[in-house]
């Protein structure tokens, strides 16, 4: 009798109930273990599967008895369980690189600190405009290796974060976009910047040079690893502040794409989104558009159609002459550099929650410049004192989104922008940065 092979999966969220849909499909004997517990929505899923399932803990043995452990991004490397299989030499990979192995499909992965999730929905956007065959991925939408079980697609766009990244081996994308790389998540690497900038180009790893790898060339961490490292991928840079042979860079408004021998030029006016990170992300998604030769016209019109990615700059309304602006998916500090520098009017600014290790120091000068009142949502919010206490008059703080918004209404003047853009992860005080987002629209919406 052939012995079936065995997958430990650890973590039964979108990740682990997607791995088991696929394990199953390929003949897998799947175990499913959550420390924590497992929301319904999963665990229906896996009673359809008729798979073993348990949740509130790990059974040791049953885990060591794996022929392969697929571990769910959230949980480090550092877990005492996880360290234990790895000692006991069972291979402990990440979704995407499980999935990856059961997929003809070609592969754009886009990862980055920031713009990652607008650049992944602004290519899918291209491609289907383009009525190519593509899935959409990783962090965003359905889990990759529920789609690759359920789905038939030519192309698939994936979101990757460092640490789907960290679980890969063989997983090699076709395209690789790195949008750029500030200190993030170091908590999960030491507090090691060298880490974790090693981390988002494992991307590269198995590429060859029939592949390609575009990143932002203005951007100093990339640009020195790239110094003393290299890619064997063909190199794709796009800039705004040089002009470039190969790749993306502006010219008296213009953008100018050079790549195979073809070139695509669209004024940044006709960009849909706002703000300088925005043209960076456009330029990496043409980049891509057009290494698929997709149509000019298609890659122009997918420029200027595209709507703004949720919680990221999101205009929710405007109340007695005052916008407010929901971007709540800013969770460092590079993210809220680019939110205050696209700002056009004074700025009343909802900061905080978990602090990782922030150096605010960056955004003074655009504190100085553009905010005129600071809301402190946290329940921590010592250092935020500390940075911005000379730099403006009113500084005020809470642990509720409704009393902050109350608080930015009574503030507000004609002209003025209230904008959540905290700069922090959200779990002091939020399930997520997503429930942070909406409990803002909300608040704002019963203004």
């Amino acid at each position: 009798m052939i012995h079936k092979q065995k997958i430990a999966i650890l973590g039964a969220g979108e990740s682990g109930a997607g791995t088991a849909i696929l394990a199953k499909k390929e003949g897998f004997e799947v175990f499913v273990s959550d420390f924590g517990k497992i929301k319904e929505k999963y665990k229906s899923v896996l009673e359809e599967l008729k798979v073993e399932w348990e949740e509130g803990g790990h059974t040791e043995s049953k885990l060591l008895d794996a022929d392969i452990i697929m571990k769910s991004p959230g949980i480090p490397d550092s877990a005492t369980i996880v360290k234990k299989l790895v000692s006991q030499g069972i291979p402990v990979v990440s979704e995407i690189e499980f999935a990856s192995k059961y997929t003809d499909a070609k592969i754009i992965a886009i990862t980055g600190s920031n713009g990652k999730t607008t650049t992944t929905k602004w290519i899918h956007h291209i491609l289907k405009n383009a009525r190519i065959s593509a899935g959409i991925a990783g962090n965003v939408g359905d889990s990759f290796a529920k789609q690759v079980a359920e789905e038939k697609f030519d192309w698939y766009v994936l979101e990757l974060s460092s640490f789907q990244l960290d679980g890969i081996v063989d997983f090699k994308p076709h395209i690789a976009v790195l949008t750029n790389i500030t200190p993030d998540h170091l908590d999960r690497y030491n507090y090691n910047l060298d880490e974790y900038v090693a981390s988002k180009f494992r991307i590269t790893k198995n590429q060859t040079e029939e592949d390609f790898f575009i990143y932002d060339a203005d951007d100093n961490i990339i640009t020195e690893w790239l110094n003393t490292h290299s890619v064997r991928a063909q190199k794709l840079p796009f800039s705004l502040q040089k002009k470039l042979e190969k790749g993306a860079y502006l010219e008296d408004n213009n953008i100018k794409i050079n790549t195979l021998n073809t070139q695509f030029i669209m004024p940044t006016s006709s960009i849909a989104l706002e703000g300088k990170h925005n043209t960076k992300n456009a330029m990496a998604a043409s980049t891509v558009a057009n290494l698929l030769k997709i149509r000019k016209e298609t890659i122009r019109a997918s420029m200027e159609g595209f709507q703004a990615v949720e919680h990221r700059l999101e205009k929710v309304l405007k109340i007695n002459n005052v916008l407010y602006i929901n971007d709540s998916k800013a969770t460092n500090i590079n993210a809220t550099y680019y939110a205050l520098d696209s700002m056009e009017s004074e700025t009343i600014w909802i900061v905080g929650g978990v602090d990782k290790g922030n150096n605010y120091s960056e955004l003074l000068p655009l504190v100085n410049e553009k905010v005129k009142a600071i809301i402190c949502l946290g329940v921590d919010n010592s250092r935020i004192f500390e940075a911005f206490g000379n730099c403006v008059d009113i500084m005020v703080e809470t642990q509720f989104m409704e009393e902050a918004i109350k608080i930015a209404y009574k503030l507000g003047e004609k002209g003025n922008v209230v904008l959540l853009s905290p700069a922090c992860a959200s779990f002091d005080l939020f399930e997520n940065y997503e429930d942070r987002g909406r409990q803002f629209k909300d608040a704002v919406r019963n203004l």
